[in-house]
């Protein structure tokens, strides 16, 4: 969530160098940017759920450049196409073959400035993001900001948008954002996927007692048959 300021410092040997992954701060202001932030963190590892190479981050350290640990910065939400998922104490660049989130996410809160956006929005056009999303959730705006030859520009887009590269769909209703996995089906809440599992949990146990009843009574009337001296017909 914090971006620290970038300095430039002589650099000792990278072995000596410590990359922090932890700034004391909450991930956090409130609890509608916790919201979102989980909701969009949990609902696209879902999409890629079969796919082991889409690593999905909330309010991770990401090291651009090895040897200059304060050049960081933590993003809401981070997606690293082409990255093992896995657990990582920072993203370290240089350690995952040079490749950066290609798409980020954040959540504002009343404590983020002007400034600060501004500086995150030239980190981010300077290291390589591809798509870069922006929301407001009190005041129900997105902005959206995706590469082309100029650098990350501004999208204008009339109430609905489409990742090109989540295939997530965002639309912008009276009532605020709305996203969409590809399938179109609304991201869910942990709770309503927590009901979800629990149902599709109890289906397949129901479904493993009509089994075991079914076999009882196959069994059952293969006995009463064998007692009276039928052969069972196969």
């Amino acid at each position: 969530m914090v971006t620290q300021t970038l300095t430039k410092a002589s650099l000792e040997p990278d072995t000596k160098i410590i990359y922090p992954d932890c700034d004391g701060q909450p991930m956090a202001n409130n609890t509608i940017q916790f919201e979102w932030i989980v909701i969009i963190k949990q609902n696209i590892e879902q999409v890629f759920a079969d796919n082991p190479n889409v690593f999905v981050a909330g309010d991770l350290f990401w090291y651009p450049v090895q040897g200059k640990p304060k050049i960081v910065v933590a993003p809401d939400v981070m997606v690293a196409m082409g990255r093992p998922k896995g657990d990582r104490k920072s993203y370290q660049q240089w350690n995952e073959e040079n490749i950066p989130p290609q798409i980020i996410f954040e959540i504002l809160s009343p404590s983020n400035t002007a400034d600060e956006m501004d500086m995150k929005l030239i980190f981010f056009e300077r290291h390589g993001v591809e798509e870069y999303y922006i929301y407001d959730p009190e005041r129900h705006i997105l902005r959206i900001f995706v590469r082309q030859d100029d650098g990350l520009l501004v999208v204008h887009f009339d109430q609905t948008w489409q990742s090109p590269l989540l295939g997530i769909h965002f639309d912008m209703t009276d009532n605020g954002l709305v996203l969409r996995c590809p399938d179109g089906e609304a991201f869910r809440t942990f709770e309503e996927v927590s009901q979800r599992a629990e149902a599709a949990n109890q289906r397949a146990e129901a479904a493993n007692q009509r089994a075991e009843a079914a076999e009882k009574r196959s069994q059952k009337l293969a006995e009463m048959l064998k007692s009276l001296g039928v052969e069972e017909i196969n």
